[in-house]
Protein backbone atom coordinates (compact mmCIF):
# COMPACT_ATOMS: atom_id res chain seq x y z
CA UNK A 1 0.00 0.00 0.00
CA UNK A 2 0.99 3.49 -0.42
CA UNK A 3 0.44 6.79 1.98
CA UNK A 4 -2.94 7.29 1.32
CA UNK A 5 -3.74 4.03 3.30
CA UNK A 6 -0.74 3.77 5.26
CA UNK A 7 -1.01 7.15 6.84
CA UNK A 8 -4.46 8.67 6.07
CA UNK A 9 -6.12 6.19 5.92
CA UNK A 10 -4.51 4.75 9.14
CA UNK A 11 -5.03 8.39 11.07
CA UNK A 12 -8.91 8.05 9.72
CA UNK A 13 -9.61 4.28 10.93
CA UNK A 14 -8.07 5.21 14.48
CA UNK A 15 -10.16 8.78 15.00
CA UNK A 16 -13.46 7.62 13.51
CA UNK A 17 -12.50 4.21 16.31
CA UNK A 18 -12.50 7.31 18.98
CA UNK A 19 -8.82 7.25 19.23
CA UNK A 20 -7.88 11.04 19.91
CA UNK A 21 -5.71 13.32 17.34
CA UNK A 22 -2.46 13.12 18.97
CA UNK A 23 -2.56 9.51 19.39
CA UNK A 24 -4.03 8.91 15.83
CA UNK A 25 -1.08 11.15 14.47
CA UNK A 26 1.51 9.07 16.03
CA UNK A 27 -0.51 5.68 15.09
CA UNK A 28 -0.14 6.65 11.30
CA UNK A 29 2.96 8.25 11.47
CA UNK A 30 4.47 5.55 12.56
CA UNK A 31 2.38 2.81 10.21
CA UNK A 32 4.41 5.58 7.32
CA UNK A 33 7.37 5.34 8.97
CA UNK A 34 7.58 1.82 8.32
CA UNK A 35 8.34 2.55 4.52
CA UNK A 36 10.37 5.36 5.31
CA UNK A 37 13.10 4.42 7.75
CA UNK A 38 15.81 2.64 5.93
CA UNK A 39 18.82 3.80 8.02
CA UNK A 40 21.25 1.34 9.88
CA UNK A 41 24.00 3.61 10.80
CA UNK A 42 23.92 3.93 14.66
CA UNK A 43 24.74 6.06 17.41
CA UNK A 44 27.38 6.11 19.58
CA UNK A 45 27.33 8.46 23.08
CA UNK A 46 30.12 9.77 24.56
CA UNK A 47 28.78 7.64 28.01
CA UNK A 48 29.83 4.68 26.33
CA UNK A 49 26.21 3.96 25.28
CA UNK A 50 24.77 2.99 21.92
CA UNK A 51 21.55 3.49 19.90
CA UNK A 52 21.32 0.82 16.94
CA UNK A 53 18.80 1.74 14.68
CA UNK A 54 15.94 -0.58 13.18
CA UNK A 55 15.21 -0.74 9.48
CA UNK A 56 12.14 -1.41 8.74
CA UNK A 57 11.74 0.07 4.75
CA UNK A 58 11.86 -3.13 2.41
CA UNK A 59 14.52 -0.64 0.48
CA UNK A 60 16.54 -0.29 3.00
CA UNK A 61 19.17 2.89 1.70
CA UNK A 62 17.47 2.34 -2.06
CA UNK A 63 14.58 0.50 -3.74
CA UNK A 64 17.01 -1.35 -5.86
CA UNK A 65 18.21 -3.32 -2.52
CA UNK A 66 17.85 -6.97 -2.94
CA UNK A 67 19.91 -8.38 -0.17
CA UNK A 68 19.26 -11.77 1.13
CA UNK A 69 19.41 -10.78 4.62
CA UNK A 70 17.34 -7.89 4.04
CA UNK A 71 14.66 -9.75 2.80
CA UNK A 72 14.50 -12.30 5.95
CA UNK A 73 14.88 -9.37 8.44
CA UNK A 74 12.62 -6.76 6.53
CA UNK A 75 10.58 -7.54 3.89
CA UNK A 76 9.10 -11.28 5.61
CA UNK A 77 8.28 -9.60 9.31
CA UNK A 78 6.93 -5.93 7.86
CA UNK A 79 5.89 -6.65 4.34
CA UNK A 80 4.78 -9.61 3.28
CA UNK A 81 3.99 -11.89 6.91
CA UNK A 82 3.85 -15.51 5.92
CA UNK A 83 0.15 -17.21 5.98
CA UNK A 84 1.89 -20.43 6.11
CA UNK A 85 -0.27 -22.42 3.64
CA UNK A 86 0.77 -24.90 1.57
CA UNK A 87 3.13 -28.08 2.04
CA UNK A 88 6.87 -26.48 0.90
CA UNK A 89 8.53 -24.33 2.92
CA UNK A 90 8.11 -21.53 -0.01
CA UNK A 91 4.55 -21.89 -0.54
CA UNK A 92 4.32 -21.43 3.70
CA UNK A 93 5.88 -18.10 3.00
CA UNK A 94 3.33 -16.70 0.65
CA UNK A 95 1.67 -13.54 2.35
CA UNK A 96 -1.86 -14.27 2.93
CA UNK A 97 -4.33 -11.65 3.96
CA UNK A 98 -5.79 -12.09 7.64
CA UNK A 99 -4.57 -15.42 7.67
CA UNK A 100 -4.47 -17.01 11.36
CA UNK A 101 -0.55 -15.90 11.54
CA UNK A 102 -1.71 -12.01 11.05
CA UNK A 103 -4.29 -12.36 13.80
CA UNK A 104 -2.02 -13.93 16.38
CA UNK A 105 0.63 -11.28 15.47
CA UNK A 106 -2.20 -8.32 15.86
CA UNK A 107 -3.52 -9.95 19.27
CA UNK A 108 0.64 -10.11 20.61
CA UNK A 109 1.09 -6.50 19.43
CA UNK A 110 -2.12 -5.29 21.07
CA UNK A 111 -1.13 -6.82 24.50
CA UNK A 112 1.68 -4.76 24.91
CA UNK A 113 -0.89 -1.55 24.59
CA UNK A 114 0.53 -0.60 28.53
CA UNK A 115 4.15 -0.48 26.84
CA UNK A 116 5.88 3.15 26.78
CA UNK A 117 6.17 1.91 22.76
CA UNK A 118 2.86 1.08 22.67
CA UNK A 119 1.58 3.56 19.89
CA UNK A 120 4.26 3.39 17.54
CA UNK A 121 3.88 -0.18 17.79
CA UNK A 122 -0.30 -0.20 16.78
CA UNK A 123 1.20 1.31 13.44
CA UNK A 124 3.71 -0.87 12.79
CA UNK A 125 0.69 -3.14 13.42
CA UNK A 126 -1.69 -1.41 11.21
CA UNK A 127 1.27 -1.58 8.66
CA UNK A 128 2.04 -5.15 8.55
CA UNK A 129 -1.63 -6.05 9.02
CA UNK A 130 -2.75 -3.28 5.51
CA UNK A 131 0.34 -4.77 3.57
CA UNK A 132 -1.50 -8.60 3.86
CA UNK A 133 -4.37 -7.20 1.95
CA UNK A 134 -2.49 -5.60 -1.01
CA UNK A 135 0.67 -8.20 -0.97
CA UNK A 136 -1.09 -11.52 -0.95
CA UNK A 137 -0.16 -14.33 -3.05
CA UNK A 138 3.57 -12.73 -3.16
CA UNK A 139 6.29 -13.14 -0.60
CA UNK A 140 9.16 -11.33 0.63
CA UNK A 141 11.83 -13.61 -0.48
CA UNK A 142 13.27 -14.27 -4.14
CA UNK A 143 11.28 -17.09 -5.69
CA UNK A 144 10.03 -18.46 -8.38
CA UNK A 145 6.07 -19.01 -6.68
CA UNK A 146 6.64 -14.71 -7.28
CA UNK A 147 6.76 -14.69 -10.56
CA UNK A 148 4.27 -13.99 -13.43
CA UNK A 149 3.53 -14.24 -17.62
CA UNK A 150 4.82 -11.49 -18.28
CA UNK A 151 1.52 -8.77 -20.13
CA UNK A 152 -0.85 -11.26 -18.67
CA UNK A 153 -2.62 -7.73 -17.21
CA UNK A 154 -6.01 -7.21 -17.77
CA UNK A 155 -7.69 -4.38 -15.95
CA UNK A 156 -11.52 -4.03 -15.16
CA UNK A 157 -13.63 -0.94 -15.05
CA UNK A 158 -10.94 1.23 -15.52
CA UNK A 159 -11.08 4.90 -17.19
CA UNK A 160 -8.67 5.03 -20.26
CA UNK A 161 -7.16 7.99 -18.21
CA UNK A 162 -6.75 5.87 -15.64
CA UNK A 163 -5.31 3.12 -17.74
CA UNK A 164 -2.71 5.59 -19.56
CA UNK A 165 -1.58 6.76 -16.13
CA UNK A 166 -0.67 3.72 -14.73
CA UNK A 167 0.75 2.02 -17.36
CA UNK A 168 3.12 5.54 -18.06
CA UNK A 169 3.83 4.87 -14.05
CA UNK A 170 5.33 1.23 -14.97
CA UNK A 171 7.16 2.51 -17.99
CA UNK A 172 8.93 5.52 -16.09
CA UNK A 173 10.08 2.76 -13.14
CA UNK A 174 11.32 0.70 -15.93
CA UNK A 175 13.12 3.25 -18.47
CA UNK A 176 14.79 4.33 -14.86
CA UNK A 177 17.06 1.05 -14.69
CA UNK A 178 17.04 1.21 -18.71
CA UNK A 179 18.89 4.75 -18.05
CA UNK A 180 21.02 3.36 -15.86
CA UNK A 181 22.44 0.84 -17.84
CA UNK A 182 21.47 -2.21 -15.73
CA UNK A 183 19.62 -3.57 -18.33
CA UNK A 184 20.00 -4.18 -21.95
CA UNK A 185 16.88 -5.28 -23.98
CA UNK A 186 14.17 -4.55 -21.41
CA UNK A 187 10.63 -6.07 -21.96
CA UNK A 188 7.91 -4.59 -20.50
CA UNK A 189 6.98 -5.42 -16.69
CA UNK A 190 10.97 -6.51 -16.53
CA UNK A 191 10.59 -5.70 -13.03
CA UNK A 192 10.61 -9.37 -11.90
CA UNK A 193 13.38 -10.36 -13.65
CA UNK A 194 15.52 -7.40 -11.87
CA UNK A 195 14.21 -8.41 -8.61
CA UNK A 196 14.89 -12.12 -9.04
CA UNK A 197 11.58 -12.52 -8.31
CA UNK A 198 11.30 -10.47 -5.03
CA UNK A 199 7.88 -9.37 -3.54
CA UNK A 200 5.52 -8.24 -5.75
CA UNK A 201 8.48 -6.97 -8.22
CA UNK A 202 6.39 -8.73 -11.21
CA UNK A 203 3.42 -6.59 -11.42
CA UNK A 204 4.97 -3.26 -10.61
CA UNK A 205 2.56 -1.05 -8.26
CA UNK A 206 -0.55 -2.44 -9.12
CA UNK A 207 -1.37 -4.13 -5.58
CA UNK A 208 -0.92 -0.69 -4.10
CA UNK A 209 -3.35 0.85 -6.00
CA UNK A 210 -6.72 1.14 -3.80
CA UNK A 211 -8.89 1.61 -6.69
CA UNK A 212 -7.62 -1.09 -9.04
CA UNK A 213 -10.01 -4.38 -10.39
CA UNK A 214 -7.20 -6.43 -12.40
CA UNK A 215 -5.78 -10.31 -13.15
CA UNK A 216 -2.82 -11.58 -13.82
CA UNK A 217 -1.26 -15.51 -14.59
CA UNK A 218 1.24 -16.49 -12.63
CA UNK A 219 4.20 -18.50 -14.07
CA UNK A 220 3.49 -21.86 -11.59
CA UNK A 221 0.26 -23.04 -12.70
CA UNK A 222 -0.43 -24.25 -9.21
CA UNK A 223 -0.88 -21.20 -8.43
CA UNK A 224 -4.22 -19.44 -8.39
CA UNK A 225 -4.47 -16.83 -11.04
CA UNK A 226 -7.58 -14.85 -11.17
CA UNK A 227 -9.16 -11.47 -10.91
CA UNK A 228 -8.00 -8.99 -8.03
CA UNK A 229 -10.92 -6.54 -6.81
CA UNK A 230 -7.93 -4.16 -4.71
CA UNK A 231 -11.30 -2.04 -3.72
CA UNK A 232 -12.94 -4.95 -1.68
CA UNK A 233 -9.99 -6.35 -0.23
CA UNK A 234 -8.73 -2.51 0.63
CA UNK A 235 -12.27 -2.01 2.33
CA UNK A 236 -11.73 -4.95 4.25
CA UNK A 237 -8.22 -3.71 5.78
CA UNK A 238 -10.24 -0.46 6.52
CA UNK A 239 -12.65 -2.50 8.93
CA UNK A 240 -9.63 -4.28 10.34
CA UNK A 241 -8.08 -1.65 11.35
CA UNK A 242 -11.19 0.09 12.48
CA UNK A 243 -11.19 -3.08 15.10
CA UNK A 244 -7.62 -3.01 16.01
CA UNK A 245 -7.83 1.14 16.87
CA UNK A 246 -11.17 0.26 18.41
CA UNK A 247 -9.63 -2.74 21.06
CA UNK A 248 -6.83 -0.33 21.56
CA UNK A 249 -9.46 2.38 23.07
CA UNK A 250 -11.15 -0.27 24.51
CA UNK A 251 -7.93 -1.31 26.73
CA UNK A 252 -6.99 2.07 27.26
CA UNK A 253 -9.83 4.47 27.96
CA UNK A 254 -7.47 7.11 28.11
CA UNK A 255 -6.22 7.06 24.70
CA UNK A 256 -9.94 7.73 23.45
CA UNK A 257 -12.10 10.85 23.58
CA UNK A 258 -15.20 8.83 23.57
CA UNK A 259 -16.49 9.73 21.00
CA UNK A 260 -15.61 6.73 18.38
CA UNK A 261 -18.53 5.95 15.67
CA UNK A 262 -18.75 2.07 14.62
CA UNK A 263 -17.54 1.18 10.95
CA UNK A 264 -20.86 0.77 9.51
CA UNK A 265 -21.65 4.29 9.89
CA UNK A 266 -18.55 5.10 7.96
CA UNK A 267 -18.33 2.23 5.51
CA UNK A 268 -20.06 3.92 2.57
CA UNK A 269 -17.73 6.65 2.81
CA UNK A 270 -14.59 5.08 3.23
CA UNK A 271 -15.69 2.97 0.35
CA UNK A 272 -16.54 6.03 -2.16
CA UNK A 273 -12.12 7.29 -1.27
CA UNK A 274 -11.23 3.32 -1.55
CA UNK A 275 -12.61 3.14 -5.12
CA UNK A 276 -11.91 6.80 -6.25
CA UNK A 277 -9.90 6.24 -9.65
CA UNK A 278 -6.82 9.04 -8.99
CA UNK A 279 -3.53 9.43 -8.59
CA UNK A 280 -1.74 9.27 -5.12
CA UNK A 281 -2.18 13.17 -4.52
CA UNK A 282 -5.93 12.94 -5.03
CA UNK A 283 -6.81 9.96 -2.92
CA UNK A 284 -5.04 11.79 -0.17
CA UNK A 285 -7.07 15.14 -1.02
CA UNK A 286 -10.17 12.42 -0.77
CA UNK A 287 -9.20 11.70 3.07
CA UNK A 288 -8.80 14.61 3.96
CA UNK A 289 -12.11 16.30 2.34
CA UNK A 290 -13.71 13.42 3.68
CA UNK A 291 -12.17 14.19 7.20
CA UNK A 292 -13.13 18.01 6.84
CA UNK A 293 -17.16 16.65 5.60
CA UNK A 294 -18.23 16.03 9.78
CA UNK A 295 -18.32 12.56 7.74
CA UNK A 296 -15.78 10.20 9.18
CA UNK A 297 -15.27 11.61 12.80
CA UNK A 298 -18.28 11.61 15.26
CA UNK A 299 -16.18 14.79 16.65
CA UNK A 300 -17.15 16.66 13.73
CA UNK A 301 -15.28 18.51 11.15
CA UNK A 302 -11.16 18.71 11.39
CA UNK A 303 -7.81 18.67 9.89
CA UNK A 304 -5.75 15.35 8.49
CA UNK A 305 -2.03 16.63 9.79
CA UNK A 306 -0.18 16.22 6.93
CA UNK A 307 2.45 13.52 7.09
CA UNK A 308 6.04 15.07 7.42
CA UNK A 309 8.14 12.14 5.89
CA UNK A 310 9.16 11.47 9.47
CA UNK A 311 11.07 14.53 10.05
CA UNK A 312 10.50 15.23 13.04
CA UNK A 313 11.87 11.60 14.10
CA UNK A 314 14.57 11.74 12.08
CA UNK A 315 15.54 15.66 13.54
CA UNK A 316 15.26 13.25 17.11
CA UNK A 317 17.56 11.11 16.10
CA UNK A 318 20.09 13.69 14.43
CA UNK A 319 19.97 15.62 17.81
CA UNK A 320 20.54 12.60 19.83
CA UNK A 321 24.31 12.78 17.70
CA UNK A 322 24.57 15.57 19.62
CA UNK A 323 23.54 14.08 23.16
CA UNK A 324 26.06 13.38 25.79
CA UNK A 325 24.12 10.88 28.29
CA UNK A 326 22.49 7.88 26.17
CA UNK A 327 19.73 7.56 28.42
CA UNK A 328 18.58 10.78 26.63
CA UNK A 329 17.54 8.66 24.13
CA UNK A 330 14.55 6.76 26.01
CA UNK A 331 11.70 9.27 26.27
CA UNK A 332 12.46 10.50 21.75
CA UNK A 333 9.30 9.04 20.03
CA UNK A 334 12.16 7.84 17.67
CA UNK A 335 13.81 5.69 20.35
CA UNK A 336 10.17 3.83 21.14
CA UNK A 337 9.71 3.77 17.58
CA UNK A 338 12.80 1.36 17.27
CA UNK A 339 12.16 -0.32 20.29
CA UNK A 340 7.97 -0.85 18.74
CA UNK A 341 9.87 -2.21 15.41
CA UNK A 342 12.49 -4.79 17.82
CA UNK A 343 9.71 -6.24 19.58
CA UNK A 344 7.62 -6.90 16.60
CA UNK A 345 10.65 -7.80 13.98
CA UNK A 346 11.95 -10.86 17.36
CA UNK A 347 8.41 -12.10 18.58
CA UNK A 348 7.91 -12.60 14.22
CA UNK A 349 10.71 -14.43 13.68
CA UNK A 350 11.85 -15.83 16.83
CA UNK A 351 8.50 -16.85 18.36
CA UNK A 352 5.37 -16.54 15.76
CA UNK A 353 6.68 -18.51 12.59
CA UNK A 354 8.93 -20.98 14.63
CA UNK A 355 5.43 -21.75 16.33
CA UNK A 356 4.13 -22.35 12.74
CA UNK A 357 7.61 -24.40 11.68
CA UNK A 358 8.51 -21.27 10.10
CA UNK A 359 12.42 -20.68 10.36
CA UNK A 360 13.01 -17.43 8.56
CA UNK A 361 16.23 -15.86 10.21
Amino acid sequence: MQIDMHYYGTYAMARAAGLTQDVSTVIATAAQFVDDNGDKAHIEFPDGGRLDSQATAHHAFHHRNIDPEDQRQIWVPFHFLPGNKGDSYTQKLICEMNSPVVEEMVQFNLAQIDQPYALPLLGITAHVYADTFSHYGFSGVSSRKNKIINDSFKFHQLAPKMKKYIIQKAKQFEEEYSNEGILDNIKSWFAETFSGALGHGAVVTFPDRPYLIWEFTYEDPKKKSGVRNNPETYLQCARGLHGLFSKAAENRPELSDGKGLSFSKIEGRVKDIIGLQAPKADRIAAWKRAAQSRKLFAAGAEEIPDYDGGSQWLNERHGLCRAKDSSDACGTDIFRFYQAASVHRVHVLRHLLPKHGLVVA
